[in-house]
């Protein structure tokens, strides 16, 4: 099965001419069609122009770059011409909103030859940790569909988990590439904050939302990101630093690396299978050269909260051009404007995003913005200094992505606190807007990935991808396959 192939290994196949890009596309779309009915991934197609698009570079013959010929799939809040984007909202479900514009990492795809061949499914404007705030119903898991794919990017997950592309775009606000990566046993990366242009892209808090790559392998990962890294016109806080070759600095030793163990991370709770899986890592690590070193990152217990506050705040402001006017649903038969504006945003959200408008409101609105928001804003610095502390003594950090393996579908549903203490080991990163990555190091009793989380410095990708090849290389977890069909 063609769609199996990770990227470095199609492309050797493209330009030996053993392979057509239409033949690989034609494999994924047949992949999609088998398979997806079970697992809920790809939520709009786009088919046709796929063909189109791999028989004109079949015709023209040239795979110039690694990504000539590729197809891949990109999370529904991410624009493409012609291309139905609805953040998995009735918001813009119910307009069916087709936006004019590509964002600025599809557009550099495509100039790299990349073939986008549909959407993925994610929580309603990717507040969420399992897709089960979709408009389109729940992704399942392909390693157990009983379970979630975790979230927001869960589709994407799922869907490069189960063979039906080659990668997937997520983004990652609060750990939405790494812990659907670890749930489904593939790999993921947020960048450092600015890496990556967020231009095109549908916000849900701007200071913490990252885009990134979700593949089979760092190699990939590596791949993806250099294509898609750097500055941006169109987007204020991308930076100007130069984008490293980080698929030509992988090395396969981790000769005198400092890897710093933060005690924080291995706490009460954490899921027995977890926990020993992250440590074996770590003994990889240290068999391949690196040193190990204990350290402490305190103000971690914070991270949560302060997240929940932040995050929130800037979704009230995000989501408040969702009016029904400029954007957004159109009630049917209004009284008055009042009515209309209600009935927009009423019937247009779910339950999740009126939670977090309403939280964020509250902690902006006057008398409360000292006590909440500007608190944060000064946890948040805390957090920050942690981490700046940290590599200064050591080079990477290494924790467990999640505590615990991919949940059953319904276990958290009505209870959204829950939901917000999945991502305790994934914020804090965030808020730092460091690089961070997934890569799969074992499965559980029952056969379930579990992902190992590596820290880098900002700006670190090179580094951080380095290191994870090496642990890859020395590992046989990421060649194991769910068995879903």
């Amino acid at each position: 099965m063609l769609s199996a192939l990770t990227i470095s290994q199609a492309h050797d196949k493209l330009k030996k001419k053993e392979i057509s890009s239409v033949e690989l596309t034609t494999s994924c779309i047949e992949r999609i069609e088998s398979v997806d009915k079970k697992l809920n991934a790809v939520v709009h197609r786009n088919f046709d122009r796929a063909l189109i698009e791999a028989k004109k570079i079949d015709t023209a013959g040239k795979f110039d770059t690694p990504l000539t010929g590729i197809p891949y799939l990109a999370k529904d809040v991410y624009c493409e011409a012609g291309i139905p984007t609805t953040a998995c909202s009735n918001m813009l479900r119910n307009k069916d909103y087709i936006p004019p514009f590509d964002s600025t990492t599809t557009k550099r795809l495509k100039a790299a030859g990349a073939i986008s061949i549909g959407k993925t499914n994610t929580d309603e404007f990717t507040m969420g940790a399992s897709t089960e705030t979709s408009c389109y119903g729940v992704t399942r898991n392909p390693w157990d569909t009983s379970r979630v794919a975790g979230g927001s990017s869960g589709g994407s997950a799922a869907a490069v988990s189960a063979d039906e592309a080659l990668f997937a775009l997520g983004t990652d606000t609060g750990g939405s590439i790494r812990q659907p990566a670890s749930f489904c046993g593939i790999s993921g990366i947020r960048p450092t904050y600015g890496r990556t242009s967020r231009y095109g892209v549908m916000s849900m808090a701007s200071s913490l939302d990252t885009i990134g790559p979700m593949c089979k392998s760092i190699e990939d990962l590596a791949i993806v990101l250099e294509a898609i890294a750097g500055k941006d016109m169109m987007d204020g806080t991308t930076s100007e630093k130069p984008v490293e070759p980080y698929s030509k600095l992988l090395r396969k030793d981790v000769q005198g690396l400092r890897i710093g163990l933060p005690k924080e991370y291995f706490i009460d709770g954490i899921h027995p299978d977890v926990e020993q899986c992250v440590r074996a890592a770590t003994e990889t690590m240290k068999s391949l050269g690196a040193k190990i070193v204990d350290i402490s990152l305190p103000h971690t217990k914070y991270a949560v909260a302060t997240y929940y506050i932040l995050c929130p705040c800037e979704v009230s402001s995000n989501m408040a051009r969702y009016d029904g006017i400029r954007y957004g649903h159109t009630p049917n038969k209004p009284k008055d404007l009042i009515d209309y504006y209600q009935r927009a945003r009423s019937e247009g959200f779910g339950a999740e995003v009126k939670r977090r408008i309403m939280i964020g409101t509250y902690a902006l609105s006057a008398g409360y913005y000292d006590a909440y928001y500007v608190k944060a804003q000064k946890v948040r610095t805390l957090i920050r200094k942690d981490f700046d502390d940290a590599f200064s003594k050591v080079d990477l950090i290494l924790s467990p992505v999640s505590p615990h393996t991919a949940f059953t579908i319904g276990a958290n549903s009505n209870d959204p606190v829950a939901m917000y203490l999945e991502d305790v080991f994934t914020i804090a990163q965030v808020m730092a807007g460091i690089p961070c990555l997934s890569v799969p190091c074992g499965y559980s009793k029952e056969g379930l990935p579990i992902g190992l989380q590596m820290m880098g410095p900002q700006w670190g990708e090179a580094g951080l991808l380095s290191a994870a090849y090496a642990y890859q290389n020395a590992t046989e977890w990421q060649r194991k396959k769910p068995h879903v069909s």
